[in-house]
């Protein structure tokens, strides 16, 4: 069973789209990563990219993030996020957009920058070094902000000019990268 860890919405449970076409962040990656954030996550502007049950905004939220953005290519999976959205009452303090992670829409920039962009991109496709550009092309981390992708150990994010690798931390077949804004 899916559930937020620790916060406001500490213990409370989450839907999980069936399959094995999402691949639900484990409580304990999702402690750590939260426990390093720490007090800095407090009243920050999230988004929560490659969504899916949306675990990983909702645990943001639950521990002290003002706002989030979630972002999901699949309609289908999309509704699954939006009942765990409406049943945890976080509507007033997130939005929903489906769209494509790598190429988002319009609708997703005019939102951008956020202060946290979370990233859970499917495993060794390629995704990582592509969502790196496209943070970094499209300015989706606010300056000063951290971008933390969760990843294969086989497919590590690139630093470029705007981000820098600050902490890895690898939890079996799970890796947490945490880059922060230069600009």
């Amino acid at each position: 069973m899916l559930r937020i860890v620790a916060g406001e919405l500490g213990g409370r449970r989450l839907s999980a789209p069936a399959g094995m076409g999402t691949r639900p962040t484990s409580e304990k990656v999702r402690e750590a990563l939260f426990a390093i954030l720490g007090e800095w996550l407090v009243d920050k502007r999230a988004a929560d990219f490659f969504a899916g049950s949306g675990a990983l905004g909702l645990e943001a939220l639950s521990r002290g993030a003002a706002w989030c953005l979630f972002v999901e290519h699949s309609h289908k999976v999309g509704r699954v996020l939006r009942s765990n959205l409406d049943r945890l009452e976080v509507q007033e303090r997130s939005q929903l957009e489906v769209t494509d992670a790598i190429r988002p829409d319009l609708r997703v920039l005019e939102l951008a920058p956020f202060d946290l962009v979370l990233a859970d991109p499917p495993y060794e496709r390629g995704l990582v070094s592509r969502f790196v550009r496209t943070c970094r092309d499209e300015e989706l981390v606010a300056p000063g902000g951290k971008l933390v992708i969760e990843h294969s150990p086989a497919e590590r994010p690139p630093e470029s000019s705007h981000l820098k690798l600050t902490d890895q931390r690898r939890y079996g077949q799970t890796e947490l990268s945490f880059l922060d804004s230069l600009v």
